[in-house]
């Protein structure tokens, strides 16, 4: 859809988590045919700069993590009402550190996992 949908002339762009099927072989062969396209990985043991992340924690936190379901239906019955509750009441995420400290603590776990043996 983005392929078709985007003006052949621009590059693409896409920003990733390291989960595996990004690096899937028919991944990388669609990727190899279609040289505009650009993956870019977010940091190993980084999923705090994944917003989606932070909605999970919600979601485990709030709606899940105490919960007692004797069933499939009854988990996804209190997933619904969570995402009825939050789409009725949305709030949206805003980072509350400024690039400069995301992109230290980036380099500050880089340079760990280089001394890790």
């Amino acid at each position: 859809k983005l392929d078709t949908q985007t003006d052949k002339t621009l590059d693409v762009h896409l920003i990733v988590d390291n989960y595996a099927t990004h690096k899937h072989p028919n991944v990388k062969e669609w990727l190899a045919k279609h040289p505009r396209f650009h993956l870019h990985f977010t940091p190993t043991s980084a999923s705090w700069v994944n917003l989606v992340e932070r909605f999970f924690r919600d979601i485990t936190e709030e709606q899940i993590r105490r919960g007692v379901f004797r069933s499939v239906d009854k988990l996804e019955a209190a997933i619904k009402q969570y995402l009825e509750h939050r789409n009725a009441n949305p709030k949206p995420y805003q980072w509350t550190a400024t690039p400069e400290a995301i992109l230290a603590k980036v380099t500050r776990d880089k340079e760990m996992l280089g001394t890790l043996h």
